[in-house]
């Protein structure tokens, strides 16, 4: 059985970590003035891995805050996933070349799927689709847009185009500590057959624990967030808890 990784998410806009709700910029907190600072917590704390989030660049539609991922990659001995405006195979290859260990492609999965599925075809299992829906569909471009395109339509599609990890996020829970939609993501899993990262409203370490009992059905881990940042459990205490699970 595969392992249940928990993937403390730092998500960094003017070189801050910040959490927003829903996707929104103007409900933003900032949390910490480094993320290089947070990560190297993180670390310290357990993580195996950590999900690295570019806002300004999801924004711009380029690569902005890339410096402070790389020396993540470079300098702390965690594994490192990154998404935020990813649009071409030269941030893709500056990333993996600088000692990223999986790069994220959200929103050209909708907008460039040819791209997305070379970069799968060449990179394998290196590269991540992140999946945001509301209401079972796909939203694209930073959540303003909600698409035609069922969620597990397209996760089924760019599974069979080589995907083998999908970061799901049900936009109504994020940022919200409400809960994931643990449905969801296990509708992907099942839809897939690959392994799908929750992403959106871990608000305790139940939570986790819930999740956790899908690990057999492909839910391999989640991304937790605002529940970190706010005390709501510690990092350590998530791990040793979804170890015991």
């Amino acid at each position: 059985m595969s392992e249940f990784i928990i993937y403390p998410a730092i998500d960094m806009r003017g070189g801050k970590c910040v959490r927003l709700i829903q996707g929104d910029y103007a409900k933003e907190t900032v949390y910490g003035d480094s993320p290089f600072e947070m990560a190297k917590v993180f670390a310290e704390k357990g993580a195996e891995w950590i999900h690295m989030v570019d806002l300004d660049g999801a924004k711009a539609g380029r690569r902005v805050n890339d410096n402070h991922v790389i020396e993540v990659a470079r300098k702390l001995d965690v594994k490192v996933q990154i998404g935020g405006g990813i649009r071409s195979e030269e941030d893709v290859d500056y990333y993996l070349s600088n000692g990223v260990s999986r790069v994220i492609l959200g929103s050209s999965a909708i907008s460039n799927p040819e791209f997305v599925k070379k970069m799968l075809s060449k990179y394998e299992e290196k590269i991540a689709i992140g999946i945001d829906a509301k209401d079972g569909f796909v939203s694209t471009e930073g959540w303003v847009e909600t698409s035609t395109v069922k969620a597990t339509e397209l996760g089924v599609e760019l599974a069979a185009a080589g995907a083998e990890t999908f970061i799901f996020t049900d936009i109504a829970t994020d940022g919200m500590l409400s809960g994931p939609n643990v449905d969801a993501v296990c509708e992907m899993a099942k839809a897939t057959g690959k392994e799908v990262i929750a992403s959106g409203g871990v608000s305790s370490l139940n939570d986790l624990v819930i999740l956790a009992a899908f690990t057999a059905n492909g839910v391999a881990g989640a991304i937790v967030g605002k529940a970190l940042y706010t005390n709501q459990f510690d990092l350590s205490e998530a791990l040793e808890e979804v170890e015991r699970a």
